[in-house]
């Protein structure tokens, strides 16, 4: 989730660390990086929305969606991570973890176990825990669930109708959802995503 707390600054110059796998050779500061990424983002939502996928839950799926948003930008874009993380499993467990995730997911949908919103949540919540790629997990979390949401029949979430790159408050907002949800409590989530 190290994404979560990335302080949004054009003029936050890029270091050679983040550089790494990084495809277009002309960045150099936060504010641009954010714009390319964000156009590769729009492309992938503009293809995911006007298809039908036969199913969200499949961790094939999940990887080529990360690739559409960051295919252009990300070498290593659709790979999993192969190294640890301040939030997130260990690397080596991401795989049974995000089969174990999508299995729980079909089940919850199967058996009506929690209504459809908290079903979306909760898959949300699992998959920015899991973190599997190096970056953009959150933004892959978030259209994933939309997504999952229109599979389910239900409208997008609306994540707070705010921004949640950049510091703001919707953003703090999220994050504090976030780590209730981490403690077992999902209401303040529940709520934010559809404010």
């Amino acid at each position: 989730m190290e994404e979560l707390f990335q302080v949004d600054d054009a003029a936050t110059p890029i270091t050679d660390d983040e550089k790494e796998g990084l495809i277009p050779s002309f960045i150099s500061f936060r504010h641009e990086l954010n714009a390319i990424e964000q156009e590769n983002i729009l492309e992938a939502e503009r293809w995911a929305f006007t298809r039908k996928h036969r199913t969200v839950l499949d961790e094939r799926f999940l990887r080529t969606v990360h690739k559409r948003m960051f295919g252009s930008v990300w070498e290593w874009a659709g790979t999993f991570r192969k190294t640890a993380r301040n939030i997130g499993v260990d690397a080596w467990k991401i795989s049974s973890d995000l089969h174990n995730l999508l299995e729980d997911a079909k089940c919850w949908i199967e058996h009506t176990t929690f209504s459809v919103d908290e079903i979306a949540v909760r898959f949300h919540h699992r998959l920015v825990w899991i973190h599997p790629f190096p970056n953009g997990n959150g933004r892959l979390a978030r259209l994933a669930t939309d997504l999952l949401l229109r599979q389910l029949g239900a409208s997008r979430f609306t994540w707070g109708s705010g921004g949640l790159i950049a510091v703001s408050e919707t953003r703090r907002c999220y994050i504090s959802a976030l780590r209730n949800a981490d403690a077992g409590d999902y209401r303040p989530l529940l709520a934010f995503v559809r404010s």
